[in-house]
């Protein structure tokens, strides 16, 4: 074994040895507990950065750590290859998005195998593959069948750079996530998965989902946002017509002062044809996003419109606004106005100078401060006829009665979910599997004819979709016979093609079926690794997609993921990395010099996985420096020969200390990696641990017993986090067999236990003395132990002990007058 640890060397050795043993390929075995590991895939980008290096490691870590406890371990690697970077890219590079998204999977890929990750490269999907985009085709159209599909013309962020439509979520402070663009609203035909079928069940479910950070299932329960309220009907004066809400405070509805609809509502757009100045408004308002952080922030601007509401209590007349902050994709898109115990409504009615009735009173009497701001909580009710004196939970009982019974609301619980919006107008994605007969009647493009093969061929020139000017895509014949059709040219969310990904990778080979049995020997996923800003997104998606599949008979569990977590960022000089700050890390160059296992030991040893890692060059060094100093204690005890056998009845005091040393850190790092995934104190337990094996004498036959048993411990423990140099170590101890077919160890208690206890001896409270005694000694042989204690006596001659107190296993305390 050379002295010199040179990783150049040793990596692309031990990546051989695994690639031709294929030591990572998995298959079903139901005589063994399995383990599905699965960290995000990425987007092809071009190249791994460190969120990239810091995600996968984990994943791995934690995949090897499980196999090495006997179970049958899956770690499977693919690509999230469909998206507007790659259309990007083609116009910077004028090459199509397809070549330019395979040459960046082959480079990534091999990026990610001298990493040493321990991937089933056998079952590595992409989801720009007409084979995966295939099954997604399928069953979008059997979801079509089962109704829970459909199309209709909706208001939607339009992204005026990417030329798409984006998802509220995909809307950053009013802007496009990737385009940085100001939204506008536009209405357009779009196709719509019912996700509000499932609301309740993803609500509820989240009870089931205690392996999850508490942040993200907050996260979740907040977006599907469950609410208990009144649908309330309002007649427009003066017509048959009614104008429904919904409230959850039916308690204030004696307060609404105004109503208002959205720009869209038939009622102001019927204004708007004979009012130039009420069009330009509704034009305005089309700019703004739809999405709630939106409507939120920006100035709340209206228009009164000619048309009065009566009110279903009172009966009175109440002006109706057109206004900016409604949305038509919300409810009815209609909201009452109650500006005394509404903020929004209150800054709108300030602004317009509209009164303000208030309804809702403090409970202990004092007045209401409406200059300042609305009354927002609950209280008693005042101004309200009927239900005055009223608190406000016994009103909104009662006035939901009163509703009800005179036919003019019903109670009801809304979602603040929305249906998924799945269309999108651009070329890099999956098409969406629909042709339009000459009648404007939609089918669904048959089995037989799936899948419908995005062209990759083409000239991209980055505005619209190349789709809509490709003749030969789009006209082909109706499916239903009844003459020529058009295909549809929009694609699927990409967050379609990551919402089933994970089921995909466990029947990647069945071409005749989307999934098949063995989905149900994998999933659920045991452990999910990925970053917190997929909590609403990709993870919500996923769970509604895995409850489709499951409704379709396709897989038996009810959640896709049991254990998620979710990883920090990488911060360099304090703030993330990234190209535009100039602060980015190539992992490649480190690579390069260090080697894989030096970049990842200091991605596991420099913080804990759900918190942010700050990047120190310092810190790679010091990583190094470690490895260099086990290669090198290693090679020196492999140069003198083999170990003797360890002799128990010759042990003395140090040698059973360094043994109490090796065993509590093996009890302590099954710990921080099999529970708590603290991989920094791991690693810190074992580097305490050859800190004392370099300090001990090595000279006698159990001195070198002792250091071989603590070699192949440290070896053992720092597998799963730098497999390649202890792989390497492994063989030269004289192991036949591969470090990754190896049993992690198990701490010997008998090794563990202590023979002796140290106390603290104190007089009157202060610390005087140390003493050493026997682990099972009785208080009457500890107390004896500290009262001869020659530097106690000098405290206690001469003096009367009125007592002496014993804290077992810690302390002594004696007590003099």
């Amino acid at each position: 074994m050379d002295n010199r640890y040179q990783p150049a060397l040793i990596e692309p050795a031990v990546q051989a040895r695994w690639e031709s043993d294929r030591a990572f390929s998995a298959s079903e075995d139901p005589a063994r507990e399995k383990f599905y590991c699965l960290s995000m895939f990425p987007y092809p980008s071009g190249k791994l950065h460190m969120g990239h290096v810091r995600n996968y490691t984990i994943g791995d870590v934690i995949s090897r750590y499980q196999r090495m406890q006997g179970k049958n371990v899956l770690q499977p690697m693919g690509w999230d290859a469909f998206g507007l970077p790659a259309e990007n890219a083609a116009i910077n590079n004028k090459v199509p998005p397809a070549r330019w998204t395979y040459e960046n999977i082959d480079y990534m890929r091999t990026q990610l195998k001298r990493l040493g990750f321990a991937y089933d490269w056998g079952r590595e999907l992409a989801t720009c593959d007409p084979d995966y985009y295939r099954w997604e085709q399928w069953f979008f159209t059997k979801l079509y069948e089962k109704g829970l599909v459909y199309k209709k013309t909706a208001v939607v962020n339009w992204d005026p750079v990417d030329q798409t439509v984006l998802a509220n979520e995909q809307v950053i402070d009013g802007k496009g996530w990737r385009s940085g663009a100001p939204v506008e609203r536009r209405e357009i035909p779009q196709w719509f998965l019912k996700i509000t079928a499932y609301a309740e069940e993803l609500l509820s479910d989240l009870e089931k989902l205690s392996g999850w950070p508490e942040a993200v299932r907050t996260m979740q329960a907040n977006w599907i946002g469950r609410s208990e309220g009144v649908d309330v009907d309002f007649r427009v004066e003066g017509t048959g017509d009614t104008l429904r809400i919904f409230t959850t405070r039916p308690d204030t509805l004696m307060g609404v002062s105004y109503m208002a609809v959205a720009a869209e509502h038939p009622l102001a757009m019927q204004q708007a044809r004979d009012n130039a100045e009420l069009s330009a408004f509704l034009d305005e308002c089309h700019t703004t996003g739809t999405a709630e952080a939106v409507l939120e922030t920006m100035e709340k601007k209206g228009m009164p419109l000619a048309i009065h509401i009566r009110h279903p209590i009172s009966d009175e007349l109440i002006p109706l606004w057109v206004s900016n902050f409604v949305v038509m994709s919300y409810g009815t898109g209609a909201v009452m106005a109650v500006p005394a115990h509404d903020q929004r409504d209150w800054e709108f009615a300030k602004k317009y100078k509209l009164p303000m009735r208030p309804v809702v009173f403090p409970e202990d009497g004092s007045g209401l401060d409406l200059d300042s701001g609305a009354f927002t909580d609950a209280g008693v009710l005042g101004n309200s006829g009927r239900f005055d004196g009223l608190s406000s939970a016994a009103a909104c009982t009662a006035i939901a009665d009163w509703l009800e019974q005179t036919g003019k609301g019903r109670r009801k619980i809304n979602y603040r979910l929305r249906d998924w919006g799945i269309s999108r107008q651009r070329y890099w994605g999956c098409p969406i599997p629909m042709i339009s007969n000459a009648n404007g009647q939609t089918c669904p493009v048959p089995a037989g004819d799936l899948p419908v093969v995005l062209p990759e061929q083409v000239e991209f020139a980055g505005v619209g979709s190349p789709l809509k000017k490709m003749d030969n895509f789009i006209h082909v014949a109706a499916p239903d016979g009844s003459g020529p059709g058009e295909r549809e040219t929009d694609t699927f969310d990409t967050f379609f093609e990551s919402s089933w990904y994970f089921a995909r990778y466990c029947c990647h080979d069945n071409t005749r079926a989307m999934l098949d049995e063995r989905v149900n020997y994998w999933l659920p996923v045991d452990q999910y690794i990925g970053g917190i800003e997929h909590a609403v997104l990709h993870l919500l998606y996923a769970r509604f997609f895995h409850k489709l599949m499951r409704d379709a008979g396709m897989v038996n569990c009810d959640e896709p993921f049991t254990n998620l977590l979710t990883q920090g960022m990488v911060l360099k000089d304090g703030a993330k990395m990234s190209k535009s700050r100039g602060n980015t890390v190539d992992p490649q160059a480190l690579i390069d010099r260090y080697g894989a296992d030096t970049v990842r030991l200091f991605m596991m040893f420099a913080s804990p996985p759900e918190q942010s890692l700050e990047w120190s060059d310092a810190g790679v060094e010091g990583a190094f420096r470690f490895l260099k100093r086990l290669w090198k204690l290693a090679a020196e005890h492999i140069e003198r020969g083999a170990a003797p056998a360890l002799d128990m009845a010759m042990l003395t005091e140090a040698q059973r200390g360094l043994r109490r040393k090796i065993h509590t850190t093996i009890s302590k790092v099954n710990d921080d990696i099999g529970r708590r995934y603290t991989f920094n104190t791991a690693i810190a337990s074992v580097m305490e641990m050859i800190n004392a094996m370099l300090r001990t004498d090595n000279t006698t036959a159990n001195d070198r017993a002792i250091l071989h048993e603590g070699l192949e411990t440290a070896v053992l423990l720092l597998a799963p986090i730098v497999p390649h140099i202890t792989a390497a170590i492994w063989s030269a101890l004289g192991h036949e067999g591969a470090l990754i077919d190896a049993a992690w160890p198990v701490a010997d208690r008998e090794a563990m236990t202590l023979e002796e206890n140290q106390l603290v001896v104190q007089v009157n409270g202060r610390l005087r003395a140390k003493i050493t005694v026997p682990i099972n000694a009785g208080k009457g042989e500890i107390e004896a132990a500290a009262l001869a204690n020659e530097n106690v006596r000098r405290f206690i001659d001469g003096k009367i002990i009125k007592k002496v107190v014993i804290v077992p296993s810690r302390l002594v305390n004696i007590v003099i007058a």
